[in-house]
């Protein structure tokens, strides 16, 4: 593969700033073609953006032979049926997060995709933004010592019904593999993954506390990483505020910053406080789609594949378990 040539499915909202135009702003690579099933809005998508194609089913657009890797940008519930699909068609996938609605069937996914040789990326994007790398950087260089516990608190004030009188899909199970907790703190904990290291343990409880939809909205949680560091977390979804906050603690001092909001990485010592302001690009993709694409074209590695997804969703089925049970 000399260039890759994108096919993005299901170009909705995520993919207006977030990722699509990010694919032809990395080098040797190009946005080719995008599907919907409604076929006017992935027209109107094409005009808008410059893309060269439209489809309005999925299998066309993995079938045109312009298109060599395949953005899989649906809810969960069809990420598997479409990396199966890609596979057959031998194009790689870069699927969105959550991977898929449960750890069995990411396995599936890892499985399919290695047998037909077709490597398989996720979009935590977090893995490679500045931000990020900073924090890792913090800790790789000893800057608050031993690492000891990481703790992860993030509330949001409660979603309301859409304009038709539903629920979001993010609070379906049956299309999101649970609540927004599978949305929004699969990427805290993800992140953790990549800082830390894998979780080798976890224990938690999950309810719903405003019993508005059947999903759970609340989920706290206690976690053993391989690396001996503990660590504890709540995501609350019907709380009075929106709050996201994250504290790794060493022996020397400890690291403070959010997964979602804009503010600074606090590195707290006995010596002194110290501010990190680190910006995002535009198109938050974009630096793990440049990873993606050097992998592909043999001159790097991506940071998350379908192998460092499966332990996040591995995490989250394990604290809702008992809710769904």
């Amino acid at each position: 593969m000399k260039k890759v040539s994108w096919g993005i499915i299901g170009c909705g909202n995520v993919t207006e700033v977030k990722s699509g135009p990010a694919f032809n702003q990395v080098n040797n690579s190009s946005l080719t073609a995008v599907m919907r099933r409604n076929g006017d809005l992935a027209k109107d998508y094409a005009m808008r953006h410059g893309v060269p194609k439209w489809y309005d089913k999925a299998e066309d657009l993995i079938q045109d032979p312009e298109v060599n890797a395949i953005y899989i940008a649906t809810p969960p519930s069809s990420h598997k049926p479409y990396t199966l699909m890609a596979a057959d068609a031998g194009k790689p996938v870069y699927v969105e997060k959550p991977m898929a609605l449960n750890t069995e069937e990411c396995q599936e996914m890892i499985n399919y995709c290695k047998s037909r040789k077709v490597p398989l990326f996720v979009a935590y994007y977090r893995r490679s933004l500045p931000r990020f790398l900073k924090v890792k950087e913090l800790l790789n260089n000893g800057s608050i010592g031993d690492v000891r516990f990481v703790s992860m608190q993030h509330l949001k004030r409660p979603i309301s019904k859409d304009e038709t009188g539903a629920w979001p899909w993010r609070v379906q199970p049956e299309v999101s593999g649970g609540g927004l907790f599978y949305d929004l703190a699969s990427h805290t904990l993800d992140l953790m993954d990549f800082l830390l290291g894998p979780i080798a343990d976890t224990k938690g409880f999950a309810a719903n506390q405003e019993n508005s939809y059947r999903a759970e909205d609340i989920v706290s949680g206690s976690f053993q990483f391989e690396s001996g560091v503990m660590g504890t977390g709540v995501w609350s979804f019907s709380s009075f505020k929106n709050e996201d906050r994250n504290r790794i603690v060493g022996t020397e001092g400890e690291i403070r910053f959010s997964s979602f909001d804009h503010e600074p990485i606090t590195l707290e010592k006995a010596s002194g406080i110290e501010h990190f302001s680190i910006d995002h690009p535009k198109h938050i993709q974009k630096y793990l789609i440049e990873r993606i694409v050097e992998e592909l074209l043999g001159n790097g590695h991506s940071p998350s594949t379908g192998e460092t997804a499966l332990r996040t969703n591995r995490i989250m089925d394990a604290l809702v378990e008992e809710y769904y049970s």
